[in-house]
């Protein structure tokens, strides 16, 4: 451990830090600026002492390849990746884990001599959050809306915790059956209408982000075209206002079920606010940011990471009720998003 490494956070000087020794890593997506990942990994670098900064890069769709080269030249520890560059960097690794192999698509890269190394942390992150909550998917009905990477890493988590089933419902056939294939003797693809009896529900498209944005727009655009398992259109809901996504209602979820949305800006989604009046128990995607932050901060340094310095970091005072407006262990532990 260096000099500075020994120095509280709280006394670093200015003018000497960031320094020349400063290790760096960051977050690529598009878009990106809204990203609270800065604020977790740096707040975890201080309290551990480590003379490390973390920054996001806007990198547009289609500059990826360019933008790790870059990174890996100019020796960059690794980096988080967000959408829409999870599948594409899965393909341009040099090494990559077993679940990377198998979802086609990595949130985490790491520069180690010469190579890109591809992680996924999505799923565990999911999988950390869910049982921090107390809900373990072992023995329960699941079901996953989407099939792009935080999707299929979701689904791959919840049929390996040993759910009795997962249920893909996605508007494209052919995404929910890819899906479908990382378990296919857990995971099936269903209609929409199938979910309302799952004991969870995980909504794993990014429609409902805050400030729209490229993203958000790509993400609308996909939902209005053509539904792959209702054969029609959401008739008589405004597209901007409509909380449902891919054909299911969350007006349909009640006392009973957990509905997560990966989106956690903003904190009460639509599709969870729909969900929550009905009396289910809602989560957002604050705690699956946190978790696998820290698995990548483990990844990365070696050493464990502060949760409770990163949940300190993003802690508000927004605290939803439970079901009915009832308190219970289904909080979250922040009014602010991913």
């Amino acid at each position: 451990m260096n000099q500075f490494a020994e120095t509280p956070s709280t006394a670093r000087p200015t003018a000497a830090w960031p320094s020349a020794a400063t290790a760096v890593a960051g977050v690529i997506g598009f878009p990106v600026r809204h990203s609270l990942s800065p604020l977790l990994h740096n707040t975890a670098f201080a309290a551990m002492g480590l003379d490390w900064s973390y920054v996001a890069f806007e990198v547009p769709p289609g500059s990826l390849d360019r933008a790790v080269a870059g990174a890996a030249a100019l020796g960059l520890r690794g980096l988080s990746v967000t959408m829409p560059h999870k599948d594409a960097a899965a393909q341009l690794a040099t090494r990559r884990s077993r679940q990377v192999r198998r979802l086609g698509a990595a949130n985490t890269l790491r520069f180690d001599q010469g190579a890109i190394v591809a992680e996924s942390y999505d799923g565990d992150g999911l999988l950390d959050d869910l049982r921090d909550g107390g809900f373990d998917p072992a023995g329960r009905r699941c079901g996953v809306i989407g099939a792009g990477g935080a999707a299929r890493a979701a689904v791959l988590a919840l049929a390996e915790a040993g759910a009795h089933e997962v249920v893909v419902v996605n508007r494209t056939v052919t995404a929910a059956w890819r899906a479908a294939a990382l378990a296919p003797t857990v995971v099936r693809v269903g209609r929409p209408d199938d979910l309302r009896r799952a004991d969870l529900v995980v909504q794993a498209t990014p429609g409902a982000m805050a400030g729209g944005g490229p993203l958000a727009e790509m993400a609308a655009g996909e939902q209005a075209g053509q539904l792959a398992f209702t054969g029609q259109g959401e008739q008589g809901r405004d597209a901007e206002v409509s909380s449902v996504v891919a054909g299911v209602d969350p007006s349909w979820f009640g006392t009973g079920q957990l509905i997560v949305d990966l989106v956690y800006d903003p904190p009460l989604s639509p599709f969870l606010a729909d969900a929550q009046r009905g009396g289910a128990t809602v989560r957002n995607g604050l705690g699956m940011l946190v978790y696998q932050a820290a698995r990548q901060i483990r990844l990365w340094t070696g050493e464990e990471p502060p949760l409770a310095a990163m949940w300190a970091a993003v802690a508000g005072d927004f605290t939803p009720a439970g079901p009915q407006g009832a308190t219970g262990p289904w909080t979250w532990k922040s009014a602010l998003q991913m």
